[in-house]
């Protein structure tokens, strides 16, 4: 599998030649940096708000909380360890670890631009949804509008320049999400066990295990690529596996359990009708207005370093694939794109929005896992150009993943594809497979010493 390298290291990019793996002396454990941040993404109202409406309707409360179960162990064991083991023992950044499966020349595309360029849709759905809570807070739906404008803006420009004041108060502000949290299975956990799906139900508890598996794995498919980017500052297995089993299992669990259970309990005991799905729609009917006016603007406060660091990851991306081009004028295009898919409600489709991102990054993943077992167990090194097992697991993994949305786009009669995002990553990962035992792996470039990993 490993061929030989029939090129020397002074023909790698810069971007891989200029990185450094990161010291022993800089990684810390998994309860200061891995864990934390993995749980605040899950504690963002905008994912746990819509995960209720995932298969609770459709299989009852117990099918929906065995699919959170379900999907929690997915993103953990087959989208994030790989990752979080392949930075750990390299110290190297996502962007240079993925060119062991998609090439020196093909990482600038993939993962690299790629995780960019998805930035600033989840740009887009946090403006939309912050926009939204806003002016519901406020009580003026008129709002709406501006504030996307406002709100995606600000956030590009504090990404692009002023994210370390961002990052000085992030870390108090998940416990207004958390608060929430707790308000709502106080006052709905009692009823929920009595909630009965609707008599039209359809699909049964199957259906509504996949529906929430494809709902989780899509959202987190990109985080998890990204643990190549956390294991990095892990100090050994440990922190990557509790950094983990922590901010992914455990919190995934939590949150979106908990929005689920309050869904259950709203419905079980009338505080909300039958076509009310969000957590936030049942805290509407049973608190004061002016109680829930200040959770909505409490919980949009709290989003806005999700989407400051949005744009920073952005903006890092498009600096590294594209050098000569100022990063304010390719953030600043991506915000108006993001501006424009919450200005239309484009961004607030999420089943769309989820579908979209897990198959894009579903089959990465897999063909990552893959990668690394072949190489036993570490990471091979960058490989010459585009490596065509990479590119093909890719290509027709996303396509597969992708056939929901384009099912529904197209109004097509194609067979439904349940938890799309998991079958895209399971065909990445058997195409990757077979490639390379057909031969289809480009040779393997050396690193300078000064870049090389350890593979511990």
């Amino acid at each position: 599998m490993n061929s030989p390298a029939n090129s020397t290291s002074g023909q790698l990019p810069a971007y891989i030649t200029s990185a450094v793996p990161n010291p022993p002396e800089k990684r810390a454990p998994w309860f200061k940096n891995t864990a934390p941040t993995y749980a605040g993404i899950f504690l963002w109202f905008v994912y746990w708000d819509s995960m209720s409406s995932n298969g609770l309707a459709t299989g009852g409360l117990g099918a929906t909380l065995l699919g959170i179960v379900a999907g929690a162990l997915i993103c953990h064991f087959l989208f994030y360890l790989v990752p979080g083991l392949l930075g750990l023992k390299t110290g190297l950044p996502l962007y240079v670890v993925g060119t062991s499966t998609f090439g020196a020349a093909g990482g600038l595309i993939m993962p690299g631009f790629l995780m960019g360029l998805l930035q600033f849709g989840w740009l887009g759905v946090n403006t939309w949804g912050s926009a939204h809570a806003l002016a519901d807070g406020f009580g003026a739906s008129g709002l709406f509008y501006p504030l996307c404008v406002i709100w995606a803006l600000g956030a590009a420009l504090v990404g692009l320049k002023g994210i370390q004041y961002v990052a000085r108060v992030s870390t108090y502000l998940p416990l207004i999400p958390l608060a929430v949290l707790i308000i709502g299975i106080a006052l709905f956990a009692g009823d929920a066990g009595t909630y009965a799906p609707p008599p039209t139900a359809s699909g049964g508890g199957l259906a509504a295990i996949l529906t929430m598996v494809g709902a989780i794995v899509g959202f987190f498919a990109t985080a998890g690529a990204a643990g190549v980017d956390f294991g990095l500052n892990s100090r050994d297995k440990n922190d990557v596996s509790m950094g983990g089993i922590v901010g992914i299992i455990i919190a995934i669990i939590f949150t979106t359990g908990i929005s689920v259970i309050c869904v259950a309990g709203a419905h079980a005991s009338g505080a909300i009708g039958p076509e009310t799905v969000k957590m936030t729609d049942a805290l509407k009917g049973k608190l004061p207005a002016g109680l829930y006016a200040a959770i909505m603007i409490g919980l949009t406060l709290s989003s806005f370093p999700g989407a400051c660091f949005s744009s920073f990851i952005a903006a890092n991306s498009f600096k590294t694939v594209m050098p000569g081009v100022s990063p304010f004028l390719s953030v600043g295009i991506g915000a108006i794109v993001s501006m424009i898919l919450a200005l239309t409600n484009a961004a607030g489709n999420l089943p769309a929005v989820f579908g979209v991102i897990g198959a894009s990054f579903g089959p990465i993943c897999g063909a990552m896992m893959v990668d690394y077992i072949l190489a036993g167990n570490r990471w091979s090194g960058p490989r010459a150009g585009f490596n065509p097992a990479g590119w093909i697991a890719w290509a027709i993994g996303f396509l597969v993943g992708i056939l929901p949305n384009i099912k529904v786009w197209l109004k097509l009669g194609i067979p439904d594809i349940p938890a799309a995002p998991v079958v895209a990553f399971v065909v990445g990962a058997v195409l990757y497979f077979l490639c390379a035992k057909m031969g289809m792996l480009s040779p393997i470039q050396p690193l300078p010493a000064a870049n090389a990993p350890s593979n511990r």
